[in-house]
């Protein structure tokens, strides 16, 4: 079980807001999956990776993949009360699920 976020790269965040968006997104995600998977990530240590994103559209794209199989996944649009403009996508967390299943949405990502 694993939970990857993918945080774009192009759009100029500061390491603080970064962490920030990563974190929203993980744990929206994690609210969307069944108890099951819930209970299943948290007692596996809750693994995760950061990785690389390169525009809104392909946060999207990566989105509908995961819709159309079945795997929670959120997309953080940011507030707008410090570096972005408001409902600025900066994020999407893919999981939690299994290693495999998150891997066929992001697997061809880099590490942040």
């Amino acid at each position: 079980m694993k939970q990857a976020i993918v945080a774009r790269t192009d759009i100029g965040m500061g390491q603080g807001k970064l962490a920030a968006q990563v974190a929203h997104a993980s744990l929206s995600a994690y609210e969307k999956a069944d108890s099951q998977l819930q209970d299943q990530w948290k007692q596996g240590g809750q693994k995760k990776v950061v990785l690389k994103g390169q525009s809104e559209r392909q946060l999207h794209e990566l989105s509908e993949i995961a819709e159309r199989d079945g795997i929670p996944n959120a997309i953080i649009r940011d507030a707008g009360h410090t570096q972005l403009e408001s409902g600025t996508v900066t994020a999407l967390a893919v999981g939690p699920a299994a290693d495999d299943r998150v891997d066929s949405v992001t697997g061809e990502l880099s590490l942040f």
